[in-house]
């Protein structure tokens, strides 16, 4: 792994660049907060020219601006070409979730003009559509307050860095929405709902009784080595392509049961290959 480190934080605004930036700083990378994209290749330059080594540097960027979007994405182009280890962070929420921050604060979005905060928004996510596309990491804050959105940019920039590739397995609930984050989305309703066992509803996939009906049902197993071995290529695709991070999303109607049970089964499969290294989360467990 190349010694020098670059993230590059940016996304819309209210969305928490700030707090990642702080977050990031806790963990002891050099945090330069607002740059104007345009300095991003010269401050670079400080991995050469610093008198004390400078492995860790990250970088908040707003990009409100369409000349500073056009900006940011020639100079990433610049810098990939580098013998320098580039990530671009992007940080999204929803409308009503950016809506509700906004007026939490009391100030207007910075595109709004003379039009509402809903029409700044839009003009910002419009802007901001080849960003995004480009980003190596997409962290969806709508439903994080400060302090889990810190644990978040923990949980991405702690792993082992010896693995080339951090996966993370996540269970959801499709009644709650897909997460707008995920790389990869699979659906484990075909199995049976344990939901409607009265003897297995107070329980989640986390039970073992919960667990063992849900993977014994008829074609639960198949699926998950299937769904595994259809993966393999496509993570060592990623490794290749030197994206080091995937999130791969496993949804039943509440997040409860099913989605929790197999999600475990497929992270419990993932960690044995080489390269990778594995969370489980569960979204919407609890919510119920």
């Amino acid at each position: 792994m190349n010694s020098h480190e670059l993230i590059v934080v940016t996304g819309m605004s209210g969305a928490g660049r700030s707090t990642v930036g702080n977050a990031l700083e806790d963990l002891g990378w050099y945090v330069v907060d607002n740059l104007p994209p345009q300095m991003l290749a010269p401050i670079s330059d400080l991995f050469s020219l610093a008198k004390t080594p400078l492995p860790k540097l990250a970088v908040v960027i707003d990009v409100r601006g369409r000349e500073f979007f056009v900006e940011l994405l020639d100079s990433l182009a610049q810098l990939r070409g580098r013998s320098i280890n580039l990530r671009l962070v992007f940080l999204e929420a929803t409308d009503t979730a950016l809506v509700k921050r906004f007026e939490s604060v009391r100030r207007p979005h910075p595109l709004q003009g003379d039009g509402t905060l809903l029409d700044g928004i839009s003009a910002e996510r419009q802007q901001l559509l080849a960003v995004r596309e480009s980003a190596d990491i997409v962290i969806d804050t709508s439903d994080l307050n400060i302090h889990q959105l810190s644990n978040v940019t923990s949980e991405h920039f702690s792993f082992d860095q010896t693995k080339k590739l951090r996966v993370i397995v996540e269970s959801f609930g499709f009644k709650y929405g897909t997460p707008t984050d995920a790389d990869l989305i699979a659906d484990a309703r075909f199995i049976p709902n344990p939901f409607w066992k009265e003897d297995l509803r107070p329980f989640t996939g986390e039970d073992k009784s919960v667990s063992d009906y849900v993977l014994e049902a008829t074609g639960a197993r198949e699926f998950i080595n299937s769904y595994v071995d259809a993966l393999k290529p496509v993570l060592r695709g990623y490794m290749t392509e030197n994206k080091r991070y995937a999130t791969i999303a496993i949804g039943c109607t509440g997040g409860k049961h099913r989605s929790v049970a197999v999600s475990r089964e497929i992270a419990n499969l993932l960690e044995q290959i080489p390269d990778i290294s594995v969370t489980l989360k569960h979204r919407d467990l609890g919510r119920e």
